[in-house]
């Protein structure tokens, strides 16, 4: 095994990993271009790391036997070009991490879904008595629950990001929920370059290994048929002519395979939306793999939470439902987020714009949309291509702003929707600080 590492940034993946090295016996190095938090500096300390920050000193990075760097850092970047000239190993805290483990892994990936699906997996999982840990995108990184925990199975959730650097990276279980349209800014506005990145989950998979994908997504399909996967394909969707096929039928979740036939009652399932049925299919079919018992996964979509900013129900006031959906960062989730809404709508949207086309939403909007209060600090592109369909079009300059003017829009019955279709940093830390401080403005109504 290697004897130094210098991971690049000091975020959730980098602390992790530097845990995880230092456990092994390594030699680490940490290097971050921005201010490294206090709290992260008294870690590292702790751990015996040597870092630095504001900068990214090469002379401190030529003896290193693995770069694992931060999935946020581009591959375009300098620092990145540099060390690939000096033809250092890159790979990413996924590839590191999995190098320390002989658990299966079931890993998750796909532009809208994932999160769902790899909470709602861990769930029924655990919920069926298996030892299961939850990590990557959600939670922990998976290189810290290698080093804090034992557990027989990891679901992960990985990115687009995650996969660009793997080398040997291999699921048991891979999982693609969907491939639309999104991230474009780091991939040249190209959508062909995003999907490989997604493929690259079934990369190194054998014939002992299973890659379940959404067969509705027909460019997902056509892309897997034309890779020649190693891997046993199994899909799930509308369709149910495929050998290996999950499909939904009535009120039941249908998994069909080479030995059987085995049929799951969905009617109580706790999410409303074809998408999350579509994610319930993908978790179901892992279950009924590891020979969960029917009753208890049927008992286990019942009791699952959701995700925290998926369609999150936050209060009704005067008759007015207020939903945080902060999480649909793109246009594809904001697209289901409206399909599920069956009232007139007062929409919140707006934010980093990675390259979106709106055009898929017209016909949802102008059928159920009646104002738009766009919050970001440039709605040009919203405003081209919603004001010819909806009459009553804002700008809002903060979350508490934005929440008052829906509410003096919103009449009994209506429906306030925070579905941002864009990224948050332009003027919130994430996802999650939006989604807060909606629900917070809604609170003090």
């Amino acid at each position: 095994m290697v004897g130094k590492i210098v991971i690049l940034g000091a975020g959730e993946s980098g602390l992790g990993t530097a845990f995880l090295a230092c456990k092994k016996g390594l030699k680490v190095f940490l290097s971050d271009n921005n201010i490294i938090s206090k709290k992260t500096k008294e870690k590292l300390n702790l751990m015996g790391v040597s870092w630095e920050e504001k900068k990214h000193s090469l002379s401190k990075m030529k003896d290193a036997d693995w770069i694992i760097k931060s999935p946020g850092i581009d591959n375009k970047s300098r620092i990145i070009v540099q060390l690939r000239e000096m033809d250092l190993p890159i790979i990413s805290e996924i590839e590191f991490a999995s190098k320390f483990t002989s658990s299966k892994i079931i890993a998750i990936t796909g532009s809208n879904g994932k999160t769902t699906t790899a909470l709602l997996t861990h769930h029924l999982l655990s919920q069926g008595g298996l030892k299961v840990g939850v990590a990557g995108n959600i939670g922990n990184s998976f290189a810290k629950e290698i080093a804090e925990n034992k557990y027989d199975y990891y679901v992960l959730e990985v990115s687009s990001f995650q996969l660009d650097d793997i080398i040997n990276f291999s699921p048991n279980i891979g999982v693609i929920t969907n491939i639309v349209p999104d991230h474009l800014d780091r991939y040249e506005n190209n959508f062909e370059k995003y999907l490989n990145s997604k493929l690259k989950i079934t990369k190194n998979q054998t014939k002992n290994d299973l890659l379940i994908f959404n067969s509705d997504d027909q460019n997902l399909t056509e892309k897997i048929l034309g890779l020649k996967t190693k891997a046993e394909l199994h899909t799930y969707g509308k369709k149910n002519d495929w050998l290996n096929n999950t499909y939904h039928n009535d009120e039941n979740i249908i998994i069909k395979t080479k030995k059987r036939k085995t049929m799951i009652n969905s009617a109580e399932f706790s999410l409303s939306g074809q998408h999350n049925l579509l994610n319930a299919m993908a978790a179901v079919t892992i279950a009924n793999l590891f020979e969960i018992s029917k009753e208890k996964i049927r008992e286990s979509l019942t009791n699952f939470k959701g995700v925290p900013h998926r369609l999150e129900k936050v209060l009704k006031i005067r008759n007015v439902n207020y939903i945080n959906d902060s999480k649909a960062t793109n246009v594809n989730a904001t697209f289901y987020a409206l399909e599920s809404i069956n009232t007139p709508t007062v929409w919140i949207a707006g934010g980093v714009d990675k390259g979106n086309d709106y055009n898929q939403l017209l016909p949802l909007v102008h059928e159920k949309v009646k104002a738009i209060i766009c919050l970001g600090k440039n709605n040009d592109k919203l405003f081209e291509t919603f004001n010819p369909i909806v009459d009553l079009m804002f700008e809002a300059e903060t979350m508490s702003n934005a929440v008052k003017m829906a509410h003096k829009l919103a009449e009994r019955k209506d429906s306030v929707l925070l579905s941002p279709a864009c990224s948050s940093f332009d003027l919130f830390r994430n996802y999650e600080d939006r989604g807060d401080q909606f629900k917070k403005a809604v609170k003090n109504l």
